[in-house]
């Protein structure tokens, strides 16, 4: 990988994966809904004058209402169950499961668009899920209360939701440039959580560390990090630039342990490194070859 993607693979990890911590930050004093949709509503405003910039505007209008749809499930969905989880369980744990997107983005292509997986990738979906039963035992057994079960269950629901959105693009949204794509998510997102976000407004307004968290929710790790995205793609294409999926724990638990003094256990060690594999082999980054048979 050449130095200067390489340098923005690294940053959108970064950018990727301070945004639970922000997420963590905002939700206090915000709530979860309202941090949701702020932070959809912020990233729209960066990207709409990018677009309009790149001269995309008749590509937004053609195919804004099918993106912004899937937005509701690449975006709204999933932002919204991430600030809840946050409140219950650590910011660590929920960017490892996080990193299960592409291990439910081949499920669902295997259920939805019959893209039957090889032997290799159901061993890893079989790994994936395995690691993901075990670290979820741990992680509602580990602090947030009778809630944090059901933040776990709120972390694969988002991933899920992530996958179904993943591969209605794929059919839906093929050959469109990504900026629309992302663009029109953020504003179809937007449209679903703006009611009932301003129906659970704070009653006190926030104070600056909130607002903060907010804007680098909005502008660093949804803007700007589309951006980043895009720009690997062109370079090193889809396959190689969702690898960076991996990383994002390794920078999401060191800002934990840093900022929030979150511990880092080993099983939370041990079950991430087991997701990660089942989620290299089930997206067919990693394949587990047969041994030739010997001559006899």
């Amino acid at each position: 990988m050449p130095l200067n993607v390489l340098a923005d693979y690294l940053l959108l990890a970064a950018v990727w994966g301070a945004s639970f911590l922000f997420a963590r930050l905002a939700v206090v004093e915000f709530g979860a809904l309202p941090t949701a949709a702020l932070r959809c509503v912020i990233a729209a405003l960066v990207l709409l004058p990018l677009l309009l910039a790149h001269g995309l505007g008749p590509q937004l209008r053609r195919h804004g209402k099918t993106a912004a749809t899937i937005g509701v499930l690449n975006s709204g969905i999933p932002f919204a169950l991430f600030a809840f989880a946050v409140q219950y369980i650590s910011t660590g744990l929920t960017s490892i499961l996080n990193a299960t997107v592409p291990m439910f983005g081949a499920l669902v292509a295997w259920l939805w668009l019959k893209d039957r997986p090889d032997a290799s990738r159901v061993a890893g979906l079989a790994i994936g899920f395995a690691g993901v039963a075990l670290l979820a035992g741990g992680g509602a057994r580990s602090g947030g209360g009778a809630l944090a079960g059901w933040a776990v269950l709120a972390c694969l629901a988002a991933c899920v939701c992530y996958g179904v959105a993943g591969n209605a693009a794929k059919v839906h949204l093929a050959g469109v440039p990504p900026l629309v794509t992302a663009t029109a998510s953020q504003i179809g997102a937007s449209a679903l959580l703006a009611i009932p976000a301003l129906w659970m407004a704070p009653a006190r307004m926030p104070g600056l560390q909130a607002w903060a968290a907010i804007l680098a929710l909005g502008v660093l790790c949804t803007g700007l990090a589309y951006v980043l995205f895009f720009r690997v793609i062109d370079r090193v294409g889809p396959a190689r630039a969702m690898t960076v999926t991996f990383l994002i724990p390794v920078f999401a638990v060191f800002y934990g342990a840093l900022v929030l003094n979150e511990r880092i256990t080993p099983w939370m060690l041990v079950c991430g490194a087991v997701i990660v594999a089942g989620t290299a082999l089930s997206t067919g980054l990693l394949t587990l070859r047969r041994r030739a048979p010997s001559a006899p």
